[in-house]
């Protein structure tokens, strides 16, 4: 147990002292919340009835996304998870230890986005608190989740920028952050609750602020449970210990199967 604190302590401390990993994880969501809320709600009043679950869901995406795979990476590549190998810690400890200290740095991120934008951009507070809070854990789990598979199927840190941006770049255009699902052409929509920031959004707005949403907030967490469970459980079957394992091709090809839930909201809801 002492080790596993330990583990995760580093883990913590190294989202500090990473140069880059600051960056994604506090710089880049928090220097965009103060450009984009200013911007945006200049522009649009109204944006900042959504200010505060729309950068909160970035930041989720900024660190689990383009932050969260490439130490993964990095470290199978130097072959440093062959000495936890031989010492026989599980890789679900590998995978998960990276992930929750993502999540915690990026609750501290959502804290200072909830206390300081009612006060430069009059934002609403959420009015069901303890509903924003836990549709926040499965948004992050769900996004979490997605960031380990990423890494788990890239073959190196060039790919996970080539598989986060082919889900980070059409979240931020199409998951309702910037644009309203409502406004939204109906084909597009439909395209964009195969993304986890779509069903993280719309379940913020329904559960925790009480808004009328185009689809089930309800579902919409289910969706993300379910996407959580399932990536992770994808990304623990397919981790690889070092760069010489086979069968990449085939963990690309299970890691699909970590939209089915997507899939199938975008289906039914």
């Amino acid at each position: 147990m002492r080790a596993l604190l330990h583990h995760a302590a580093f883990e913590f401390g190294s989202g500090l002292r990473n140069r880059s990993m600051l960056l994604l994880l506090y710089l880049f969501p928090l220097g965009f919340f103060l450009i984009a809320g200013a911007l945006m709600v200049g522009l649009n009043p109204g944006f900042r009835e959504t200010v505060i679950p729309a950068m909160v869901v970035f930041a989720l995406m900024a660190g689990c996304l383009l932050g969260l795979p490439d130490p993964i990476v990095t470290a199978r590549e130097a072959g440093i998870f062959r000495s936890y190998k031989i010492h026989g810690v599980p890789a679900f400890h590998l995978l998960l230890l990276p992930a929750g200290a993502i999540v915690a740095h990026l609750t501290l991120v959502a804290a200072i986005i909830t206390v300081v934008a009612p006060l430069l951009f009059d934002a609403p507070l959420p009015a069901r608190f303890g509903a924003y809070v836990g549709v926040f854990l499965a948004a992050a789990a769900a996004h979490a989740a997605l960031g380990l598979l990423i890494a788990v199927v890239s073959a190196n840190t060039r790919a996970t920028v080539l598989w986060a941006q082919l889900v980070f770049l059409p979240s931020v255009m199409l998951g309702g952050l910037m644009v309203p699902s409502e406004m939204i052409p109906d084909a597009l929509a439909t395209l964009a609750r195969l993304l986890p920031a779509t069903h993280a959004m719309n379940a913020m707005r329904g559960l925790a602020y009480g808004e009328v949403t185009a689809f089930s907030p309800v579902g919409s967490l289910l969706v993300l449970l379910a996407g959580a469970i399932l990536g992770v459980a994808l990304a623990v079957r397919l981790f690889q210990w070092d760069r010489r394992a086979e069968g990449r091709r085939a963990s690309t090809a299970w890691g699909i199967l970590a939209l089915v839930p997507y899939v199938l909201g975008a289906l039914l809801l």
